[in-house]
């Protein structure tokens, strides 16, 4: 990392060690607060560092919007990809070098599939290179009070410099709520469609709990299961975060009795800890990261750590049934006994992703897109399949995926390639 950032870091942490709060450095953080105060309603080994994993890609979310609001960037900007974004480990697209996509698919893809190699080519797209967007991200991380984190790199792949913490996962989650609300369908999108592949969201609390909103998971075998969650009930969002879970679902489920019991809680239920007061005033703790490879990934388990099974699905005789793809999601078997994540209702079609220009203009409005159900949240479920797979899907959805423009190329570039486009390969999953 940064010498300049690491010594700050540093020196938090010697401060708190001066202070008497050295602990060592637990197997799980749990924490809760709510989008609008920032008031902590629940906090475990909040302020104990640790490795962000994919949830790393929540700050390169912040960095390049923050561009796009700054007029250096726009959404239908055209980037590539390099030799050093293909080279980056699974989970990732899998596009050759040269492809060339727009900043709104590459997010699109980062936010949805955890895509590695899309990390990099938007960090070499909006920063020209990964180290000057690695620097921008540490500087967004120092404006926003982000003291116990530092990066090294925009996925969150290993590396020992990459660290953060709970509560400044919450203080991150809290600044994209807030700095860019037209922009908060893009950590909510359920799962997108590229060519005939529908790849479905790993955050397993999207149409499965209700209100779920965002945002993004994260897994490598040092970190355990990462999630940083949000929901709205009643006009009120909670942020969960949770460090270390041993497995995805678990993870899911940590946060889901979280957000359970934010919203169900009164003020004077004992749970509630509201003498922590507000996130940004947790005090920091002197630890090192806990490296949980051996619970997670040692050789005694009985199954290869990863970020779940991949949720990809084809169906070649009929591409187009969107609802069909997505209700053959693997993840399902492994939620049958999770009290709070129902089955998977899907509340949207996924969206369409593609390779080459925009095929319309860079006018949206993702903000009027966020349809409002009955829990002031997510979007009422559709009712059966049937209904959801509906040739049209009426609504203020369609402003966050626009149809192809009349004579724009057709929507499988596998088969159609255009701009310099090449065939879409099989997504390769695998860490998140």
């Amino acid at each position: 990392m940064p010498v300049s950032v690491r010594a700050k870091i540093l020196a938090v942490l010697a401060a708190a060690a001066v202070a008497g709060q050295a602990v060592p450095a637990a197997a799980e953080a749990l924490l809760l607060v709510e989008a609008d105060s920032g008031k902590v309603l629940h906090a475990e080994n909040a302020t104990s560092p640790w490795y962000p994993a994919s949830v790393t890609k929540l700050m390169t979310t912040y960095v390049t919007l923050s561009a796009v609001k700054d007029g250096r960037i726009n959404l239908d900007k055209l980037i590539t990809v390099s030799s050093r974004a293909v080279a980056q480990q699974p989970s990732k697209m899998g596009f050759k070098a040269g492809t060339r996509l727009t900043v709104d698919n590459a997010l699109k893809m980062l936010l949805v599939h955890s895509a590695n190699d899309m990390a990099v080519v938007l960090a070499e797209g909006v920063g020209g290179s990964i180290e000057n967007f690695v620097g921008e991200m540490n500087g967004a991380a120092q404006r926003l009070g982000m003291t116990q984190t530092s990066y090294v790199n925009p996925n969150g792949l290993p590396a020992d410099g990459q660290i953060t913490s709970a509560r400044d996962l919450a203080i991150l989650a809290r600044a994209l709520i807030h700095d860019f609300p037209e922009y908060d369908l893009y950590w909510h999108i359920p799962a997108i469609k590229l060519g005939r592949v529908v790849m479905r969201n790993y955050n397993m609390l999207i149409d499965r709990f209700p209100g779920a909103d965002g945002m993004k998971t994260g897994f490598i075998c040092a970190s355990g299961f990462n999630l940083v969650a949000s929901a709205t009930r009643n006009n009120r969002r909670l942020i969960a975060v949770v460090l270390g879970a041993p497995s995805a679902t678990a993870r899911a489920e940590k946060a889901a009795q979280l957000l359970e019991k934010g919203f169900s809680a009164d003020s004077t239920m004992s749970w509630l800890m509201p003498s922590l007061g507000t996130v940004a005033n947790l005090t920091p703790v002197a630890a090192e990261p806990p490296n949980l490879r051996e619970e997670v990934c040692g050789k005694n388990r009985h199954r290869e750590a990863a970020e779940d099974e991949p949720v990809v699905v084809t169906n070649e005789r009929d591409p187009s049934s969107a609802f069909s793809l997505m209700s053959i999601d693997l993840q399902t078997r492994s939620l049958r006994h999770a009290s709070l994540l129902g089955p998977l209702t899907p509340s949207m079609p996924p969206i369409e992703v593609y390779l080459g220009p925009s095929r319309k203009p860079a006018t949206r409005s993702f903000v009027a897109a966020r349809p409002t159900g009955t829990d002031g949240g997510a979007a009422d479920a559709p009712k059966s399949a049937a209904a959801a797979a509906a040739p049209t899907f009426p609504g203020p959805w369609n402003l966050f995926a626009p149809a192809p423009a009349a004579g724009s190329a057709p929507a499988d570039l596998a088969a159609n390639p255009v701009d310099g486009a090449v065939p879409i390969p099989r997504p390769r999953p695998r860490r998140q």
